[in-house]
């Protein structure tokens, strides 16, 4: 891949990371919601898993991109 493509790449998974950090934040701020007003947060808990796991896809891919970029600096 050249180093074009891989900048493109790389600016991709930073918004990915970015929305998803948006997403957590919304998510744990609505389990905070429910469990205030008592209501049951189990399925709530388990999508931010859900959230969680996608995320770390997301930050590993943009680390593997940062590591191919700087690699062909070299």
């Amino acid at each position: 891949m050249d180093r074009a493509t891989l900048e493109a790449h790389l600016m991709l998974a930073e918004r990915h990371v970015a929305q998803g950090e948006e997403i957590l934040v919304k998510q744990r701020t609505l389990i905070g919601e429910l469990e205030g007003k008592g209501l049951d947060i189990r399925a709530a808990e388990v999508l931010l898993e859900e959230f969680e796991a996608v995320q770390a896809i997301h930050v590993a891919h943009r680390d593997r991109l940062v590591k191919t970029l700087v690699k062909s600096r070299v």
